[in-house]
């Protein structure tokens, strides 16, 4: 637990290879969330670059394990200045730092307003702005109106967190049949311990009011114009199937990242680092051994952008 002025941070770091042999020469990583989800949700991409990057993952302000700010704010340039002051703490950067979802977008930022801070930059299906949102995703934008959770939680007072945990899944996996029995359960237990939490769901409605308040801003405030100012080497990567950001995004986002290059996955959903991992680490391999080898050729920055087709590769991770 990072300690600091109004602000407690759950951050998990890997005890694997990396650990065993020390970090030494690794590259530093920062991994950040999506709306409900907490730093456990890097666990299998993490575990898959240990021998590349010393990882940490951290919980957003009230989110996994980090209690919520004293301030209360839960705006995407709150939980932005939260994963900011982290890393001046530690002392890490650059780092590459990675988001999902409203983790996405927070990270969009953190990389526009500080890019001394930033060495690369990978998000996964980012929550930019989409107007009109596809209708899949209307419901999770719902809960940001008022009285609207309070409903659900009415509806569902009766659902054992099995039910619970099978509805997340369907929401955000391609194919939520990849997850196996002892995830599931773990996953149910989580949840369950998150519901109970009594500030729950004021973090959850809102981060939401956050996300959909950012959509409406403009200007130079505005995350789209906030991409436009992002200097660090960008990957993006997008599933098709995603139910809450959709795919049609991509072409848009790889057009505003001045230094973007793109992984779509045609069976992916919404959290392609715990459904494909093995993809988001080759990915990420290759804009590493890319940065390096303009590095070494000292070739001036340039657009990239690849639309990968990996059927073929995803059917086989």
């Amino acid at each position: 637990m990072v300690r600091l002025p109004g602000l407690g941070l759950l951050v998990r770091s890997r005890t694997g290879h990396g650990a065993a042999r020390g970090t030494a020469g690794l590259e530093p990583a920062m991994f950040v969330h999506g709306l409900g989800g907490s730093s456990q949700n890097w666990s299998a991409l993490m575990a898959s670059l240990d021998d590349t990057v010393e990882g940490r993952a951290l919980d957003l302000p009230g989110f996994g394990h980090s209690p919520p700010p004293d301030n209360g704010d839960y705006s995407i340039a709150a939980h932005a200045r939260a994963v900011i002051r982290l890393l001046e703490a530690e002392g890490r950067g650059p780092v590459h730092l990675f988001g999902n979802s409203l983790g996405g977008a927070v990270t969009v930022k953190v990389a526009a307003a500080r890019p001394d801070l930033v060495r690369t930059l990978t998000l996964i299906s980012p929550a930019l702005p989409e107007l009109p949102p596809q209708t899949s995703a209307l419901p999770t934008a719902l809960a940001s109106v008022p009285g609207m959770a309070a409903l659900y939680v009415r509806v569902t007072r009766d659902w054992p967190p099995e039910r619970r945990t099978e509805a997340l899944l369907s929401l955000c996996y391609g194919d939520p049949s990849v997850v196996g029995g002892p995830e599931r359960a773990a996953a149910a237990t989580e949840y369950q311990r998150r519901i109970d939490l009594p500030y729950f769901w004021d973090v959850m409605i809102r981060s939401t009011r956050g996300i959909v308040n950012a959509y409406t801003l403009s200007g130079q405030h505005s995350l789209w114009r906030q991409a436009e100012r992002v200097l660090a080497p960008t990957l993006l990567v997008y599933g098709v199937r995603d139910r809450l950001v959709s795919v049609r995004m991509a072409r848009r986002a790889s057009r505003a990242f001045r230094d973007s290059r793109l992984l779509t996955i045609p069976g992916g959903g919404h959290v392609a680092m715990m459904e494909h991992p093995y993809l988001v680490e080759r990915a990420f391999r290759d804009l590493r051994d890319e940065i390096s080898a303009r590095a070494r050729g000292g070739a001036a920055g340039s657009t990239v952008t690849a639309t990968a087709d990996m059927s073929t590769a995803a059917s086989g991770s």
